[in-house]
């Protein structure tokens, strides 16, 4: 734990522009009970621009807060090393003052936890002096298009553009059994259980259109290599909807298919043949439409020569 003997003053950052106080200070305040975030807030130990405000105040920008002396949680400081910082400035696909597209690394996971030390935000945030955020998210195992946002008017821009379905994501996968070229759409309710994502009436609208562009034999199994394009973002939503039709996604260690994984393994597949090759958006800067694309990672693109 951290105690701080005197009071702190902080301006608000792009961010933290439209959030409610309480909120602010429940995120600020680690480790603090909201009961007692919510008792400096009515006391008027918390202020706002030298004056007390309620829980449900909207902060402004220049708003400067004043934080009373308080205990809170420590957190380690979080240093990347110069190795992650230089891959990930190399990885850069398009960057303005407003956002920033990456082409992710297959392994790499987008933020710490569940045994991640370090994720690319946080990364990102010890090198950027201004803030700087995830605008969605790809799978661990999934390379390609990442976009992140450097400021809230322009992640709030891309939240409306995506629950509008005003972002179009392209995938190319390699899925198991060979599948007609035509569109094949599926449209199944996804669920998040406490395990992973599972198709179930309970779960949230979620459609997948799949695009064959070829088909491969080898020995008693045969593979598709398809476009994906997806009109939600549901947790594991391509590998879900792959499976759920009959044709789940090489080395997929959670919904694959065994013997088809053992298959690509000895052909040389050491990873989840799943890649976010385009994204198309209005850029909220200069309000046109924008088109960021990532290339096939080289080891995709050697194996497939091989089939």
């Amino acid at each position: 734990m951290t105690t701080h003997d005197a009071p702190r003053f902080i301006s608000v950052d792009e961010f933290s522009i439209g959030q409610r106080l309480d909120n602010y200070l429940i995120k600020q305040l680690k480790g603090v009970p909201k009961s007692r975030i919510y008792r400096i807030i009515r006391k008027g130990e918390v202020r706002v621009n030298k004056g007390r405000k309620k829980a449900d105040y909207k902060l402004v920008s220049e708003d400067i807060i004043r934080i009373p002396p308080i205990r809170t949680s420590t957190e380690k400081d979080i240093k990347p090393s110069d190795g992650l910082l230089k891959l990930l400035n190399s990885s850069i696909l398009y960057e303005d003052k407003g956002l920033l597209v990456l082409n992710k690394t297959h392994g790499m996971a987008v933020h710490g936890g569940s045994g991640v030390t370090i994720g690319i935000i946080e990364a990102l945030k010890s090198q950027y002096k201004e803030p700087i955020e995830l605008v969605h998210r790809l799978d661990r195992g999934t390379s390609g298009c990442l976009i992140l946002a450097k400021k809230r008017s322009v992640l709030k821009s891309f939240h409306e553009q995506l629950v509008h379905h005003q972002v179009e994501k392209r995938y190319i996968a390699l899925v198991k059994n060979s599948w007609s070229k035509k569109k094949h759409t599926i449209d199944a309710p996804i669920y998040q259980n406490s395990r992973n994502s599972v198709i179930d009436s309970k779960g949230k609208d979620s459609v997948s259109h799949f695009h064959p562009i070829k088909n491969f034999l080898m020995d008693d199994e045969s593979a598709s290599l398809v476009e994906v394009v997806i009109e939600t973002g549901r947790t594991h939503q391509i590998r879900v909807h792959a499976k759920h039709a009959g044709h789940p996604v090489a080395q997929d260690d959670k919904y694959g298919d065994n013997s088809f994984d053992q298959l690509m393994k000895k052909k040389g597949l050491s990873r989840l043949f799943l890649h976010a090759k385009s994204i198309v958006f209005t850029n909220p800067i200069t309000n046109e439409i924008q088109k960021v694309t990532a290339p096939l990672p080289n080891d995709l693109e050697e194996f497939l020569n091989k089939l």
